[in-house]
């Protein structure tokens, strides 16, 4: 398995963000929530992934920078658990609802709860 996040993994046009938050289904785990849409990408790529960390919550950017770091490595590391086990492509959204700074061990925990919720939704969505 390769546990690198490469650019084609990751969610970056604006229409398929619009239509994400217009469109999508979430699932969450708190402090993260995750909002994911059922989507076609031109590359083929079966996910696309982005991280927000809420100006709302860190006024300062070099916090929401680290909280996206931190995340985005959890993910990288978890991905596994929802590369191994879907079908389809979809785009996701992971957001970062806390109010202070996570540590790593938390985020790593928590994702892995989120990503395993993800996993059950898609399943039941397929066999409904």
């Amino acid at each position: 398995m390769d546990f690198s996040l490469a650019k084609k993994e990751r969610l970056k046009s604006k229409k398929h963000i619009e239509k994400l938050f217009a469109e999508g289904r979430h699932v969450s785990n708190f402090p993260l929530k995750l909002v994911y849409l059922n989507t076609h990408f031109a590359d083929r790529a079966s996910l696309k992934a982005m991280v927000i960390a809420p100006k709302k919550n860190f006024k300062s950017a070099v916090s929401r920078n680290r909280i996206k770091r931190v995340l985005r490595e959890a993910y990288r590391l978890n991905k596994h658990v929802v590369f191994n086990n879907i079908e389809g492509h979809y785009a996701l959204a992971i957001l970062y609802l806390g109010k202070e700074m996570p540590d790593y061990e938390m985020a790593n925990h928590k994702m892995q709860g989120l990503l395993k919720k993800f996993n059950e939704e898609v399943s039941n969505e397929k066999t409904s």
